[in-house]
């Protein structure tokens, strides 16, 4: 079964429900199962429960059929998006600009000429597409 994996910040903002309407229509369009992430930092928690993240998504969005709502704790975002992202195997993953921004920002850090599709690509074996805030696809790269 093909998996969507779709990074969000809780509370939603617009652009992480542009990220989670593309990932849904990616879903539909692949006949694949969804997970929605929100990783909840230890140094900032927020306490936020799965049954929260469901109910404020699909408040958005209305109800998402063959979905499952994630949240993970972590130190750093980035870094346990991309464990979820491994530890599921995912096909696709679908994130907002600014993530992958960030994503880029933490990679620069340890190569020298960061290119943030290219290194998820080779690194997870899965398609990443980049989604800016208004809902349109910023970039699309197969693994």
């Amino acid at each position: 079964m093909t998996l969507v994996v779709v990074p969000v910040r809780y509370p939603l903002t617009a652009h992480s429900e542009a990220t989670v309407r593309e990932g849904v229509r990616v879903a539909e369009e692949r006949d694949a199962e969804l997970t929605v992430l929100h990783v909840d930092l230890y140094q900032n928690s927020g306490g936020v429960s799965r049954s929260e993240l469901k109910r404020a998504v699909e408040g958005r969005i209305g109800r998402i059929d063959r979905a499952r709502f994630v949240v993970r704790r972590g130190f750093l975002v980035e870094e346990t998006i991309l464990e979820e992202i491994v530890a599921e195997d995912a096909d696709v993953v679908v994130i907002g600009s600014k993530q992958a921004g960030r994503w880029r920002r933490m990679v620069q850090k340890l190569l020298s000429d960061p290119d943030i599709d290219t290194y998820l690509r080779d690194q997870l074996d899965c398609t990443v597409i980049t989604v800016d805030g208004s809902g349109g696809v910023v970039s699309s790269v197969d693994g």
